[in-house]
């Protein structure tokens, strides 16, 4: 939609030069920007485990823990100090940012020229250091007992094999042994597979060549056990018997060395494909249906599966049933798990206007495998579903820069607390209306939009949110806009590109931003009066783990700003204002994705300034109103943006009694 939060008018074709002069953010501080603060982001540094216990060449050591930060912040490496090979060390190799919960060692010349290039086991205690670029202290875990055997390759090892008894196409079958390769950079094991497969109708037993198909591992360092699939590629699809055996080889990624290992015979009898059952029982306008069976083969193995629909169609509030008999192809995700996506483009979303009608189909669901010049149908078996109301599911990605940023107001120890209260006032924003806020990714939906929550605005003009989906979507046609990203197509019509909710430029609000923003007419000094105690650049003491149990959630805002020296309080008020600041921002951004305001006609905000109207233009909207603050607020959707929002979105629960203001 090309629209944005600012204390400027809409960010459109004329206005984009009068958001640049009003709210030009600067850049984030570079190198060491501490003092005498300690760094919130470190105090709480842990070290829970080291893994897997045998490594390598190309092996990646994974360090779980907690409090970890990218190389932005903080020089990052493990030290190991103990004895390797009998003889003592005390080593410290470079470590590799992942998440906040996560750091990776390469096992690789580094490590083993550190370790003296030789191999054997280390028994030793493992720290993380951090030397933080914040406040030029070195931070330590405490040590964690760890034993690592290096070697330079395995071989796998069979223990028990699976086999005998009744399997479908695609099915794992499982390996319990040693020497199993993890996959990624140190190489991958592989089961070879022969043998014969008579066909169950008769015929001699054809020869199956050897087949390589790769070992996953049951879990991410387990050398033990895994499973393999029993490809279409081996005997096709059909029902039959297989007689022959596996083998196992360790092809090593870094050395190149292949090390054969043990050997099996194996004997399957092999069904037609089947459905065993649907779910969920009710889905909307692009949604899953996930079909649970067995035999399912997919485009990657050089296939397909189809589900066949026999049946009616009773549309809810009477009518006459709608028969329905047609053929879907399904995604298929592994060989006892297919989904289908409730699409307007196929059969059946040509059959149903799937935004408008609800309704029950109710009838049977047949696989339908095809794979080379084979085709097996296995039994109808019965089914049915509910084609429920269309929803928009909402996942709100919160950026690595959101979390950085989270420092500058000190409040980086209660990021959780803070999440939640943006979704809270999401929800609050959105009630009755058929919109489902997510923290993490929808596995669910395959049709859902995005909203990025980040740091800094990338677009160098301050802005608070910014919507640069394309173009105005009335009637939400899509179910899939990004707000966040870069979006190439708003760059060439000389609108910003980056999209998304920036909180850095919430400092625009302070009468002291510190450059962290250009101080904005609205600023307030209630902005200070909250944030100024966790505030490191004025000399507050950020939240931390040293607050220990006062770290709370969302308070009342009627009782913010909290009395000096009441820091449980305080904290609550920080966590509760910035939640109701950010997560406006976000229900009106949404709300721009949505096709509003006016959605019929022309331009992006309300007309005029009206009190505790959501979708008013940013300069309409003081920060005591965001906030939520001395009895103002919470801003709402006036009336008729929410009967439109009803209408596109609809729910089967009364309308939300709040009064609302009016739109003109």
């Amino acid at each position: 939609m090309r629209t944005s939060t600012t204390f400027a008018s809409a960010c459109n074709r004329r206005g984009v030069a009068a958001v640049v002069a009003l709210a030009a953010l600067a850049a984030c501080a570079d190198g060491d920007i501490g003092g005498p603060v300690p760094d919130s982001a470190l105090e709480g540094i842990a070290l829970t485990a080291v893994a897997p216990a045998v490594a390598v060449p190309g092996t990646v050591l994974v360090l779980s823990g907690r409090s970890f930060v990218d190389a932005q912040w903080g020089d990052t490496r493990l030290r190991l100090s103990g004895t390797f090979a009998g003889r003592p060390v005390d080593v410290a190799v470079p470590a590799r940012f992942a998440a906040y919960d996560r750091l990776e060692v390469d096992v690789g010349d580094v490590l083993y020229d550190a370790l003296g290039g030789e191999l054997g086991e280390l028994v030793a205690d493992a720290v993380v250091e951090v030397d933080s670029r914040y406040d030029g202290r070195t931070y330590r875990t405490d040590p964690l007992a760890v034993a690592i055997r290096f070697e330079r390759e395995l071989a796998p090892r069979i223990a028990s094999l699976q086999t005998g008894g009744v399997i479908f196409a695609n099915d794992d079958i499982a390996i319990e042994g040693d020497g199993l390769l993890l996959g990624g950079s140190e190489g991958r094991t592989i089961a070879v597979v022969e043998g014969c497969f008579a066909p169950a109708g008769g015929g001699a037993c054809a020869r199956v060549a050897p087949v390589e198909v790769p070992v996953v591992p049951a879990a991410p360092f387990d050398r033990t056990r895994g499973t393999f699939r029993f490809v279409p590629a081996i005997a096709g699809i059909g029902p039959g018997r297989f007689d022959g055996t596996v083998a196992l080889r360790n092809d090593h990624a870094a050395t190149g060395a292949r090390v054969d290992g043990d050997r099996r015979t194996a004997q399957y009898e092999r069904i037609e494909a089947a459905v065993f059952d649907l779910g969920p029982t009710a889905a909307s306008l692009g949604q899953y249906v996930v079909v649970r069976g067995g035999g399912f083969v997919g485009v990657a193995d050089g296939g397909a599966t189809l589900l066949a629909l026999s049946g009616t169609f009773s549309p809810d509030g009477g009518g006459p049933a709608v028969p329905v008999d047609l053929e879907l192809v399904a995604e298929v995700v592994d060989g006892h798990t297919a989904r289908y996506v409730l699409n307007e483009e196929d059969a059946l979303g040509q059959a149903i206007d799937l935004r408008a009608v609800t309704g029950t189909f109710a009838g049977t669901v047949r696989p339908i495998v095809q794979y080379g010049d084979e085709e097996v149908a296995g039994e109808p078996v019965a089914a049915e579903l509910r084609v429920a109301p269309v929803a928009q599911v909402v996942y709100l990605d919160f950026q690595p820069s959101y979390v950085e940023s989270l420092r500058a107001f000190g409040l980086r120890a209660v990021d959780a607390q803070i999440r939640e209260r943006v979704a809270q006032v999401v929800r609050r924003d959105y009630a009755t209306i058929h919109l489902d806020v997510r923290l993490e990714p929808p596995d669910d939906f395959a049709l859902y939009s995005v909203v990025d929550i980040a740091g800094p605005d990338p677009n160098g003009l301050g802005l608070l949110g910014y919507d640069n989906t394309p173009g105005k979507d009335s009637g939400n046609l899509r179910l899939y806009d990004r707000i966040g990203g870069v979006n190439a197509l708003t760059q060439e019509d000389g609108y910003p590109g980056f999209g998304g909710v920036f909180i850095e430029s919430l400092f625009g609000f302070s009468e002291h931003p510190e450059g962290h923003a250009e101080t904005l007419p609205a600023a307030d000094p209630a902005f200070d009066a909250i944030f100024d105690p966790f505030r490191p650049d004025r000399g507050g003491r950020p939240v931390s783990s040293a607050d220990g149990a006062i770290v709370a959630g969302a308070v009342d805002g009627a009782d913010c700003p909290a009395p000096d020296g009441d820091r449980e309080h305080q904290i609550g008020c920080a966590v509760t204002v910035l939640g109701n600041l950010i997560g406006t921002i976000v229900s009106h951004e949404i709300g721009h994705s949505l096709g509003l305001a006016n959605p019929y006609g022309e331009g992006f905000h309300n007309v005029g300034d009206a009190p505790n109207r959501l979708m008013d233009a940013g300069a309409a909207r003081s920060f005591a109103e965001r906030a939520e603050l001395f009895g103002q607020g919470p801003s709402r959707f006036c009336d008729q943006e929410y009967a439109y929002l009803r209408d596109i979105l609809p729910t089967s629960e009364p309308d939300d009694p709040t009064p609302r203001p009016p739109c003109f």
